[in-house]
């Protein structure tokens, strides 16, 4: 699972290439990190077919409102570049997000 920041994140997901799942959380988020082993197996699975990032707003709040990330945590799929669909607070489950891998690839 690669960890972006304000810099890493637009060349790691913006522009890459096919499917991108990102995991943003943030410092303090009891649910994030409840949510995060479970995306790491999920890494770790699908790992092969999806590049995985998760990215702390905290840190990156700028670039968090401007992918339209108001809470966390938040979990979303990005397609060449475009963000396609994405899991917000309480729909964020670890079952959630694998139906939703499962859908694109």
């Amino acid at each position: 699972m690669i960890i972006c920041d304000k810099k890493t994140f637009e060349p790691e997901v913006l522009q890459a290439e096919g499917l991108v799942l990102v995991d943003f959380f943030g410092d303090g988020c009891v649910p994030c990190e409840a949510l995060m082993p479970h995306v790491e197996a999920l890494s770790e699975k699908y790992g092969s077919q999806i590049k995985f990032c998760k990215l702390n707003i905290t840190s990156a709040r700028r670039l968090a409102i401007g992918q339209k990330i108001m809470g966390v945590p938040v979990v979303a799929m990005y397609k060449d570049g475009e963000k396609v669909e994405e899991l917000v607070k309480d729909d964020a489950t670890a079952e959630a997000v694998e139906a939703m891998i499962q859908k694109y690839i």
